[in-house]
């Protein structure tokens, strides 16, 4: 049985190449800088130190490239030498890349990732996603290793969960229904408050409800709570968790599964753990869109638990029913400053931003800013979409409710639009900080899920931790403000710090 562990180490030490894999990874001018005495220990006596150099000396990255240095055994592979300003510094992508092409034979191997220290957090994230936890092709035992304190802790609970996201998107519902997903939840050691089925119905949440209520495992709001003494605001992470999507009535041409929301569980532990200062609730909106007798119909009119009335003109638009119905409790039950929506929500999401880029869109210049700035730190790279409600809410316009869920012309920025439907049930005129990440395209890499956004939720509110490494890559970490979107101790301006 293969056995596939991630474990950290904050220097190079020594391996053999034979009985060990190795690929040495890194930009070119980084690998160059490498003293032969921190490397020797894993190449020799199969490599010396002139190979070393002429291996080096034929590296031409264009993204990439790569050189063995003894057969099999041993390879170095340098990374883009640049990159553009809308990229990682960190190349993180192509990192993913190399080790996710490496022999099934190498295992176990070693990976050697010579970097600076800013980029640290965003490759070890990038390693993490090249090895998925979920499979039935082999049988994979998982392990991990959470090594030292410090930097490599850090690292290793962040892996952890990137890999934990995938392993949930990657997970069929079949075995990751309504009910499993609350149980991942309860893992945390964390009392989850659950409203479910019917109460959902009794207590007005129509969006989850009417989603939902056509499935064997019953729709659900799950809220996972982080409350520690002396906290001065709250945040609230709402989820999309649609667990299967068949399009409901509006039935999808092909039927393809939309996974639930992966972030949250995982760092909600993590900054539980590590001393995070503030209110934090992680709010799960999970249904699986189901056809049966008691599905919604279009046409179909729902009370949601804003008190707005939505016409239901296409049940394949259901993600933001459920993260409507999210916002809204998190604003009048949870009383949340900061509200952040994370979703696979649109088909032109990729479209607008791209496969690699999710995108944002928020009321507040400053954390558009900072999310940028967030994703090219940690490698989970986010572009703003336009926010524009007076030019796009329009599309929502209803002759019998207060709007409908789809919008009227698909060529009028449709993900922006979807993302103003959710806004508008906290209100545009809300005085706090919501932003709105569709993550539809990043969060699959070919047929295998990426645990994008985990990445990013760490690096954006890390800042707040007690966490070094975390305040390093986290743009929200700083008193003052700055001109990269820094936000700082103003109580209007929503500080994180």
């Amino acid at each position: 049985m293969a056995s596939v562990g991630l474990q950290f180490q904050a220097s190079a030490g020594d391996a053999d190449p034979q009985s060990r894999p190795l690929l040495l990874l890194g930009q070119l001018h980084h690998l160059h800088r490498v003293p032969w005495s921190h490397v020797r220990g894993k190449l020799q006596p199969r490599v010396t130190e002139e190979l070393w150099q002429a291996a080096l000396a034929t590296l031409n990255p264009n993204p990439t490239d790569s050189c063995p240095l003894y057969l099999n055994c041993a390879t170095v592979a340098a990374l883009p030498s640049r990159v553009s300003r809308h990229n990682s510094p960190s190349a993180s992508h192509f990192i993913t890349r190399l080790c996710a092409d490496l022999p099934a034979t190498w295992s176990p191997s070693c990976i050697l990732m010579v970097c600076e220290q800013p980029d640290v957090f965003a490759s070890a994230c990038a390693l993490a996603r090249a090895f998925p936890l979920f499979s039935h092709r082999s049988g994979l035992l998982v392990g991990q290793d959470n090594g030292a304190g410090g930097i490599v802790h850090c690292l290793a609970n962040a892996t952890e969960g990137v890999r934990l996201a995938a392993r949930i998107v990657d997970t069929p519902c079949n075995e990751m229904n309504t009910d499993d997903f609350l149980e991942v939840g309860k893992e945390l050691g964390i009392a989850p408050t659950i409203i479910r089925d019917e109460e959902l119905k009794t207590r007005g949440f129509g969006g989850i409800y009417g989603v939902g209520k056509a499935a064997l495992h019953p729709p659900a709001l799950a809220v996972l709570s982080h409350t520690p003494d002396g906290a001065t605001q709250t945040i609230a992470w709402v989820g999309k968790g649609i667990v299967y999507d068949t399009g409901g009535l509006s039935i999808k041409g092909k039927v393809r599964r939309v996974p639930g929301l992966g972030p949250g569980h995982s760092e909600l532990g993590w900054f539980r753990e590590g001393g995070f200062k503030d209110n934090l609730h992680a709010v799960f909106c999970l249904a699986e869109n189901a056809v049966g007798p008691k599905a919604t119909r279009p046409d179909d009119i729902h009370l949601l638990y804003s008190g707005k009335t939505v016409e239901i003109n296409n049940t394949d638009a259901e993600g933001r029913l459920v993260l409507a119905d999210g916002v809204s409790y998190a604003c009048k039950d949870l009383g949340a400053d900061i509200i952040l929506d994370m979703a696979t929500l649109t088909g032109a999401q990729g479209i607008a931003t791209g496969k690699y880029h999710a995108a944002v869109l928020t009321n507040s210049a400053e954390w558009e800013a900072a999310c940028v700035k967030a994703g090219r730190k940690c490698g989970d790279l986010v572009h703003p979409l336009v926010y524009c409600p007076e030019l796009h809410f329009s599309e929502f316009t209803s002759a019998v409710a207060d709007m409908k869920n789809s919008v009227a012309d698909r060529d009028n920025g449709p993900s922006s639009c979807a993302g103003l439907f959710i806004a508008s049930h906290i209100g545009f005129d809300w005085p706090g900080v919501w932003v709105h990440l569709d993550i539809a395209a990043p969060v699959h890499a070919g047929e295998r899920a990426t645990g994008f956004g985990v990445a990013l939720l760490l690096a954006l509110f890390g800042g707040a931790s007690e966490d070094p490494l975390l305040n390093l890559v986290s743009p929200l970490g700083c008193e003052a403000d700055t001109q990269e979107g820094t936000v700082g101790r103003d109580p209007k301006r929503r500080r994180l710090v």
